[in-house]
């Protein structure tokens, strides 16, 4: 029945009556909700009025008969009935003692309008239609079970003792009455019911857009899949997070796009998800219909994935919800943390190596300038003969310029890391640049019992380049040479003229390095066997020296060695140097005059010399498999008679 409700506060504590009669267990879900409101307003609404009625008819007719108490009995159920849903929330038990209610009455009526044969067993019909629209398959079972028992109670009404309550109506007038207050019944309970379920559907329609509208605002991808991972449904988001409509992720379109070394995981954490229950995080690559914005086609992707309770999966039968996000962007962050934090660590390692490295070089000369000056300034000095005083005052010269190399080298290489290294590009004679160069250190090598030799300049070799930087790499890879070359040893120095590059390269024969120590080669303060332990002296810093002077240079370094068969250093420099100059002129001040940015070093290259080539397979015979085949193909040319 229709129930009318006005605005005001006599609606609001109606509704709020009402809603206290529901039971808990209907409240979270508003259909639920709806039904049990809606039973509870007509089903009290109907013992309303019998509780308003009985008084006056028992007045009238005094003590009912079996037939009118039974009536009463089937007048009052349904009152019993929303009691019992009010207290259980049990729907279909209410509704079967409402259909109860019902039948009973159409038995009673029967009984007194001609048993068998009355119109009143119509109203029978409308006891399961009743039910039905409920929603409630429990129900409807139920009152069509109670229908059927009415039926048979109807055609044995005709044998109850109804005296002189029956009423002899015309069968002309009964069958229309009857058959018009049920169409009535019906067509006013089903008019309600399509009423309240458009209002619901209408509901459920702008719940479906907003939640559509608020899956499509958002950058996220989110899509439904069954336990074997396959797409059933996509948010349409689509579109912009991997450039396809989301129809085209249905199925295994989703699963088609992500790399195919990343699949087995996410079909894992899927099945996983769906078996289990609990939610699990699984990061893939997903490959890309359409480019993003800086190129890329490919991106680092996390799904988050989720069980869907039975209940709520909807009407595609999704088992797993899954919200897939882009983390491009995170994994880069983290990326360049953890470059951040290997630079940090290894510049932290670098300077505990230098301050060993400089203070063990430090220590060394000044123990003998401290240690000689104080004989030559103490009391025994007056008995030190001259040529003793000479001896150690040289000792304590030459300490001092080793003071003086190791403090220069470290500004040089600061202020070519600094981009304040003075380079002046300038055209270079080659051949008495090598000249000058061994003529300096062949005292040092004669002294170690070295050749130091240089092989002829060929001609043509027009350098234009800074000459104090040439002049400083060349002299600290011969020093470098001669130091690392046991007495007897050989050093050689040559040129080499390819195309419009020049290559500078000073070889020897001496101890060599060893394969683990040359991807270190050329970085600051780094030592082949080096430790506190080492036979040699010095920083560390020539050959990064010279890489950052060849930097400056726009050439390259590139070494060869072995242990126990020498080294070869190759400077590779452009015969053109100006233009390296303006390059990186214009690349550290640029258009709006910024700060000038520390110079890169040049790239090195590292090979271990000697080592073999492994030579290429030969190529293989193919031999005939099948009839149609041709003959065997051979890579061996044809033996040929001797004559």
């Amino acid at each position: 029945m229709v129930v009318l409700r006005k605005d005001g506060a006599l609606a609001s504590l109606f509704d709020s009556r009402l809603a206290g009669l529901v039971h808990a267990s209907a409240l979270a879900e508003p259909g639920v909700r709806f039904r049990h409101e809606r039973f509870l307003i007509s089903r009290l609404a109907t013992g309303a009025v019998m509780m308003a009625g009985l008084p006056p008819y028992l007045v009238w007719r005094g003590v009912p008969s079996g037939i009118e108490a039974l009536a009463i009995a089937s007048l009052f159920l349904p009152l019993v009935a929303a009691v019992i849903l009010s207290r259980t929330g049990s729907l279909w038990i209410a509704h079967a003692l409402s259909s109860l209610g019902l039948t009973g009455i159409v038995v009673c009526l029967a009984a007194l309008t001609g048993g068998a044969s009355s119109a009143a067993a119509i109203w029978l019909v409308a006891v399961p239609l009743e039910a039905m629209i409920s929603g409630s398959r429990r129900a409807t079972i139920a009152a069509s079970v109670i229908a059927v028992l009415g039926a048979f109670a109807v055609a044995l009404s005709g044998y109850l003792p109804v005296g002189s309550l029956a009423l002899a109506w015309p069968n002309a007038v009964v069958m229309p009455v009857f058959a018009v207050t049920a169409i009535g019944h019906i067509a006013a309970q089903a008019m309600e019911h399509m009423r309240r379920e458009g209002e619901w559907r209408a509901r459920m329609q702008d719940n479906e857009a907003r939640d559509r509208l608020l899956l499509s605002a958002i950058d996220d991808l989110v899509t439904w899949h069954d336990a074997n991972g396959r797409v059933l449904e996509a948010s349409g988001s689509a579109a912009r997070f991997v450039g396809a409509e989301a129809s085209r992720l249905r199925g295994h379109g989703l699963l088609d796009r992500v790399h195919i070394g990343d699949r087995p995981a996410l079909l894992q954490a899927i099945s996983d998800v769906a078996a289990h229950g609990m939610p699990a995080t699984v990061p893939f690559r997903l490959h890309l219909d359409a480019p993003r914005a800086d190129g890329s086609r490919t991106i680092y992707a996390e799904m988050r994935a989720h069980r869907i309770e039975s209940g709520l999966a909807g009407a595609n039968g999704s088992t797993v919800v899954a919200v897939t996000r882009d983390v491009s962007e995170h994994r880069r962050h983290a990326q360049e943390l953890d470059r951040a934090r290997a630079e940090a660590e290894r510049a932290d390692e670098v300077k505990t190596h230098f301050l060993a490295t400089v203070s063990h070089e430090l220590r060394t000369p000044l123990n003998a300038i401290i240690g000689f000056s104080d004989v030559l300034s103490g009391e025994g000095a007056v008995s030190l003969s001259p040529e003793r005083s000479r001896e150690y005052a040289g000792i304590i010269a030459q300490s001092g310029r080793h003071l003086l190399d190791v403090v220069n080298t470290l500004l040089d290489i600061s202020r070519i890391r600094g981009g304040h290294f003075d380079f002046q590009p300038e055209p270079v004679d080659v051949e008495a640049l090598i000249r000058s160069c061994c003529d300096l250190m062949r005292l040092k090598a004669d002294a170690s019992g070295i050749a130091l030799v240089s092989a002829p300049v060929p001609a043509g070799c027009a350098l234009v380049a800074d000459a104090r930087a040439c002049r400083q790499m060349l002299i600290n890879l011969i020093s470098n040479a001669v130091k690392f070359t046991p007495r007897g040893g050989r050093v050689e120095v040559m040129v080499r003229r390819g195309g419009a590059y020049l290559d500078v390269v000073v070889s020897d024969n001496g101890i060599g390095i060893t394969e683990a120590d040359l991807p270190r080669l050329g970085d600051p303060f780094f030592q082949a066997g080096g430790g506190y332990g080492r036979s040699h002296e010095g920083t560390g810093l020539g050959l990064s020296v010279v890489r950052g002077l060849a930097g400056l240079h726009g050439g390259a370094v590139s070494v060869e060695s072995a242990p126990g068969k020498g080294t070869a250093v190759t400077v590779t420099l452009p015969l053109d140097c100006s233009r390296a100059k303006a390059a990186a002129k214009a690349g550290r001040n640029g258009a709006n005059g910024a700060a000038a940015e520390p110079a890169q070093p040049a790239p090195i290259r590292t090979s271990v010399r000697g080592a073999v080539v492994p030579e290429p397979a030969p190529e293989p015979i193919r031999l005939p498999v099948g009839l149609f085949d041709p003959a065997p193909v051979s890579t061996t040319p044809p033996m040929r008679r001797a004559s």
